[in-house]
């Protein structure tokens, strides 16, 4: 294989990786931009979409796309319950308060996803239709690969639609921008707050499915360095932004693949290049590359 053709196929690594990044940076930014909360839990949502829909596989024997409806359908579920159960009651305290709610739900999650999935990984059953291989001259490419750009390209045009042409993104932005007056204008805001987890935690699902389709293997800490990392390319891109989310996760993305495939002595330093990327961002632009300055209400 040429240089050109090495390229291509750590492009074609990037953007998938990338994409994955900004799928699950997404419901980061969501939950920030409505509640300023950052879900420290979205890693353990991205983890427990891939186990249901393992289950509903290989326990339950439903046909793939089903399986993966039915998780995205009780991630989302679990994830307004998870706000009404460890946010909602938190919501007027001070803002530690709920952060350390986040932290514990994490734990709590992925301590009980040991005893009840148990800690061996388990190999996540990929149907045929994602277990292809495409080749593009030199380049050979699973199609999964592709399949994730479009996906996560689909959901952000989906979400600004609903964001920026709904009744509902009227209320979200309404809600991020002052919360107290958009209750006093009317606005339901528990119905909205659930209605951001919920989506929020089926793109974390959908991410999480995407990721287990490209990497087969489960385990309870499955999403932590994942979620992470998510984050980090939420606050790079300007938490708060949908699309610094994407930014930031495609950002992530690139520059982890391209650096590892410049310096391969340097690939068990690879988690390690997302909290530098974050240092120098921050130390450039505080407010993320899209992000606006805003003042912190206390």
């Amino acid at each position: 294989m040429t240089s050109f053709g090495h390229f291509l196929q750590h492009l074609t690594n990037a953007l998938s990786l990338g994409s994955l990044y900004a799928l699950i940076a997404i419901g980061y930014t969501m939950v920030y931009g409505i509640l300023r909360l950052i879900n420290f839990a979205h890693g353990e949502v991205f983890m427990l979409g891939s186990y249901i829909a393992f289950y509903a596989v290989s326990l339950f024997f439903l046909p793939w796309y089903a399986a993966f409806v039915v998780a995205l359908g009780l991630t989302g579920i679990f994830g307004i319950g998870l706000e009404r159960v460890a946010y909602q009651p938190l919501r007027n305290s001070p803002r530690i308060s709920i952060m350390i709610s986040a932290i514990g739900a994490s734990f709590l999650m992925q301590n009980l996803a040991i005893v009840i999935f148990g800690g061996r990984p388990k190999p996540f059953p990929v149907p045929q239709l994602f277990n292809k291989v495409i080749m593009m001259g030199q380049i050979s490419v699973m199609n999964v690969s592709l399949i994730i750009p479009v996906i996560t390209a689909l959901l952000l045009i989906v979400l600004q639609a609903i964001v920026h042409r709904t009744k509902t993104g009227m209320a979200m932005r309404a809600v991020s921008t002052d919360l107290p007056a958009a209750r006093l204008m009317g606005v339901d805001v528990n119905r909205i707050v659930s209605f951001t987890f919920g989506a929020g935690s089926v793109l974390a699902a959908i991410g999480g499915i995407m990721w287990s389709l490209k990497y087969p293997q489960l385990n309870p800490s499955m999403g932590m360095i994942p979620g992470l990392k998510c984050f980090i390319a939420a606050v790079i891109g300007g938490i708060g932004n949908i699309t610094g989310a994407v930014l930031g996760g495609l950002l992530l993305g690139f520059i982890e693949i391209m650096l590892i495939a410049a310096l391969p002595t340097l690939t068990g330093y690879r988690d390690a290049f997302a909290f530098v990327l974050l240092i120098v961002v921050l130390l450039i632009k505080p407010s993320g590359l899209l992000g606006s300055n805003q003042i912190e209400k206390v």
